[in-house]
């Protein structure tokens, strides 16, 4: 029988080992391009992040980003691919299609590829909008955020304010129309606003998975950190890919 003692040490020990294996493969890790783009289908596979795990610490650490892209999104992945496996008619179908004709759907399926497409592409909007400095929003972005909310401190205020009332898991999500008008919407669980024909710019997951590590039940601490890794070049460029239509998640 292993001592408490000598349990805890080894446990703590194995823990630092990780966390320290994590550190170092995230700090090589390069920011990279994002295709906003890219076709995304069956098989789906989960999108490599644009930048390592550590990329976020000073809001979110970097043991959640990693359970989180590798494990949370990875199972959407695994489950969405399962339901569409016996379905070859819905195979080149893209994943915004896909979730626009969700209620068509065979009944069998329905649920799983609305829980899990969703989450497929929540998450993949996710990844992309983080791994900055946080700042303010610049060009167009911050013009429309202007014209539509009546400020950047206005906007951060009512989203922060649709995030923390979120009644168990869900997301608060900035969307944006053809036109480029902006809008502030809460979706439970993983409900993708392209369900609904809408486009997302960027938006924050307040699933517990997201924060509990690092904040426990202390979520409008997490959501006031996070602004502070996003990546306004980035969503500026979802913004621009958006207006063109060419954006698919």
């Amino acid at each position: 029988m292993i001592n408490p003692f000598r349990r805890t040490f080894l446990f703590g020990t194995a823990a630092l080992a990780t966390a320290t294996t994590l550190r170092r493969a995230s700090s090589q890790a390069a920011t990279q391009p994002v295709d906003f783009g890219a076709k995304l289908n069956y098989p789906f596979a989960v999108p490599p992040l644009p930048y390592g795990f550590d990329a976020n610490e000073s809001s979110i650490d970097a043991q959640t980003m990693q359970l989180h892209h590798d494990k949370h999104h990875a199972a959407d992945v695994s489950n969405l691919n399962a339901a569409l496996k016996d379905h070859p008619d819905l195979h080149d179908v893209a994943l915004k299609d896909l979730l626009a004709k969700t209620q068509t759907l065979p009944e069998a399926i329905r649920t799983v590829v609305r829980n899990n497409a969703g989450g497929y592409a929540n998450h993949t909007m996710f990844w992309q909008v983080m791994g900055g400095k946080g700042g303010e929003p610049t060009g167009d972005v911050d013009t429309t955020i202007a014209r539509d909310f009546g400020s950047f401190a206005d906007l951060k205020t009512a989203f922060n304010k649709a995030a923390t009332g979120v009644f168990g898991s869900g997301w608060a999500m900035v969307l944006m129309d053809g036109d480029g008008k902006l809008s502030l919407v809460a979706r439970p669980n993983q409900d993708a606003p392209l369900m609904d024909g809408h486009q997302v710019l960027f938006g924050n997951d307040v699933w517990e998975h997201a924060y509990y590590l690092k904040y426990q039940n202390r979520r409008p601490n997490y959501l006031t950190a996070w602004w502070g890794v996003l990546d306004w070049s980035r969503i500026g460029e979802r913004y621009a890919a958006g207006r063109a239509d060419t954006l698919s998640a």
